[in-house]
C-alpha cells in the first residue's frame, strides 16, 4: 500500500506511522505550508522527520527516500537508522536526472541516471543511463518522475517496468488541461497553491506556446496558511507572473497582493484585474477569453478556484 501522511501539528504522523508501520518512507520538499497551523519552519522539518523516525533500521529493511535537492531535506538524514536513497538533479544522488526539456502538451523528456549500490569487494562504480519521455506536464514535474522510479528501485522493479509505468501515467491527478470556452484551454491546477507550486505552474505556462496568437492567461487566487511568509510568497508569484503572462487577474484580499507586485514590475495596468470574488472573476473571464488563449488557473480550493476552472471548460 501507497499512504500519503499529512498533518497540522506535532505528533499527528507518528501516530499515523504506529498504525501504518511502513518500511519505506519518502520525504519530498519541505515549504512554508500551513504555516499559521504549525508556526514554524523547524516545526515543519520536526513533523516530516516523524516519519524517518519511524523507519525500521537498515538492517531490518528500512528505506528512507529523501530529495537531496532541498537542503531542509538532507539534513533530515540524521533522523533515521534507514537505508538512505537519495534522488535529485546532481550526481551527489542515488537516482539523478539531466537533459531536462519540456515537450509542450506531451510531456518531460530527461535522462535518468542510477548508481547501484557499491558491492562488497567491488572497485567499480556501476552507472545506468536511459533517456525518457514521460507524460506529467511541467519541468517540475520530473521529480515526481524521480520519486516513483526511487520507489519502484527500492521495492525491487525493473527498469522496464519503472519506465512502461511512468510513461503510461497518462493521468495528471491534480493538475489537468481540458479544452476552454472561446476555443480557448484551460490549465486547472486547483488542487491547492503554496508559493513555489504557483511559481511551477507559471513557468509551466511559459514552456507551452498559446495557439494561433493567444495569450497566456493566469487566474491566481489566495494561497492560504502562509502565517509570516504570506506577503513574501505572494509578491514572489507577482514578480513571476510579470515576467509570463499577457494577463493577470487575480481574486482575493491576499491575491491582490500578486497583482500589486506584478504591476509594481511592469505588467502594464491595462493587463492586470484585482477581483473580490471567484463569481465575479466567471464574469470577466467569459468575456475577456480570446481564441487561442492558454489559461493558468491556481489557487486554494477554499477561494473557489476550483468552480472558476470547471467554468472556463468548454
Amino acid at each position: 500500500a501507497v499512504l500519503e501522511m499529512g498533518t497540522y501539528g506535532l505528533g499527528e504522523i507518528h501516530d499515523l506511522c504506529t498504525w501504518a508501520r511502513p518500511h519505506v518512507g519518502v520525504v519530498t520538499n519541505i515549504g512554508p505550508v500551513h504555516l499559521e497551523r504549525m508556526g514554524s519552519i523547524e516545526n515543519i522539518v520536526r513533523a516530516k522527520g516523524e516519519l524517518l523516525e519511524a523507519l525500521p533500521t537498515a538492517e531490518q529493511g528500512g528505506v528512507a527516500i529523501l530529495n537531496w535537492d532541498d537542503e531542509r531535506v538532507r539534513d533530515m538524514a540524521a533522523l533515521t537508522q534507514a537505508r538512505l536513497f537519495r534522488y535529485g538533479l546532481s550526481p551527489a544522488a542515488d537516482l539523478w536526472a539531466d537533459e531536462i526539456e519540456g515537450a509542450g502538451m506531451e510531456g518531460i523528456r530527461f535522462r535518468f541516471h542510477y548508481r547501484h549500490p557499491a558491492q562488497p569487494g567491488s572497485q567499480h562504480e556501476k552507472i545506468d543511463s536511459l533517456h525518457v519521455r514521460v507524460p506529467l506536464l511541467g519541468r517540475h514535474s520530473v521529480h515526481t518522475a524521480l520519486r516513483a522510479a526511487a520507489v519502484g528501485l527500492v521495492e525491487g522493479l525493473s527498469w522496464e517496468e519503472i519506465v512502461a509505468a511512468l510513461q503510461s501515467s497518462a493521468n495528471q491527478l491534480r493538475l489537468v488541461v481540458m479544452a476552454g470556452i472561446n476555443d480557448s484551454t484551460v490549465i486547472d491546477d486547483t488542487y491547492n497553491a503554496s508559493p513555489a507550486s504557483t511559481i511551477a505552474a507559471l513557468n509551466l505556462l511559459d514552456d507551452l506556446a498559446p495557439s494561433g496568437g493567444g495569450r497566456r492567461v493566469a487566474v491566481l487566487g489566495d494561497m492560504l496558511e502562509l502565517g509570516p511568509y504570506e506577503e513574501e510568497g505572494h509578491k514572489l508569484v507577482g514578480r513571476r507572473a510579470a515576467d509570463v503572462v499577457e494577463l493577470l487577474v487575480t481574486i482575493g484580499q491576499r491575491g491582490s497582493q500578486i497583482a500589486q507586485e506584478a504591476l509594481a514590475v511592469g505588467l502594464p495596468p491595462a493587463a492586470v484585474y484585482q477581483l473580490s470574488t471567484h463569481i465575479e472573476a466567471i464574469a470577466l473571464l467569459q468575456q475577456e477569453i480570446q481564441p487561442g488563449d492558454l489559461i493558468l488557473v491556481k489557487g486554494s480550493r477554499a477561494v473557489g478556484m476550483d468552480t472558476v476552472a470547471a467554468e472556463l471548460y468548454q
